[in-house]
């Protein structure tokens, strides 16, 4: 789903090492040389995923990970640090933190990229382009295809990103202010209602194939894709 990377490295040939090969391999790249930069970054719009170099010119990464894993809005953001320490007590204190992975200097190009991938897996699942096959339902995001049996179904572009999202966390509520963020993005003012016009859209969409009861509203808390259990999120 064309996942955005954050790189933090003040090295110019790793940086750019490291941001040709993620666009190679499909990723939208933006790059920060400090922590100033990155917080400035992360700041104008939240990244799907940040590497974060442990040295930088003003200050370590290490203290950039506990302000974000300690703010409501950045806590979620998979982070994976890059670090030339070989010490067992450093690298597990880069997890105590709150790191979701780490990796030694120098490494290998391709297992960045696995590494990227599954922490996007586990973190948003929402970001990836695997096939999503669930309740009748088969959410093909790399070639931006839905269907239902033989039937292929037609939505816009903010009704299939609304889908994909469902699909990949089913059973879970998300109120109208989490779905603003996860779709539009944290730094786009979208009001309320356009949630709910968006989802009568996508219901309408889904009633000729009979799966629109998917999409339950759940009184006074948001929106749900139907599932055996119902999470707040």
């Amino acid at each position: 789903m064309n996942s955005e990377i954050l790189i933090v490295e003040d090295e110019p040939i790793t940086q750019r090492m490291i941001a040709a090969n993620l666009e190679r391999a499909g990723y939208r790249v933006r790059c920060a040389g400090s922590i100033a930069g990155a917080e400035a970054a992360i700041g104008t719009a939240l990244p799907d995923l940040v590497l974060l170099d442990w040295v930088l010119p003003d200050a370590t990464g290490v203290g950039l990970v506990r302000r974000l894993r300690a703010d409501l809005r950045t806590r979620e953001i998979p982070i994976i640090m890059l670090t030339s320490r070989a010490r067992e007590s450093d690298l597990l204190a880069v997890i105590e933190v709150g790191a979701d992975d780490y990796m030694r200097k120098p490494f290998s190009p391709p297992e960045l990229l696995v590494r990227i991938k599954a922490q996007l897996r586990r973190r948003a699942p929402q970001t990836t382009d695997e096939l999503v096959e669930i309740a009748g339902l088969r959410v093909d995001p790399a070639m931006r295809r839905i269907s239902a049996g033989r039937h292929t179904i037609d939505l816009g572009a903010i009704e299939f990103r609304m889908l994909h999202f469902f699909a990949t966390h089913p059973g879970r509520i998300f109120s109208r202010e989490k779905l603003l963020d996860k779709l539009w993005g944290d730094q786009v003012y979208v009001q309320d209602r356009t949630v709910d016009a968006h989802i009568r859209a996508l219901r309408q969409a889904l009633r000729p194939s009979g799966l629109d009861g998917l999409i339950e509203t759940v009184r006074g808390s948001g929106y749900c894709f139907r599932g055996e259990q119902l999470e707040s999120a």
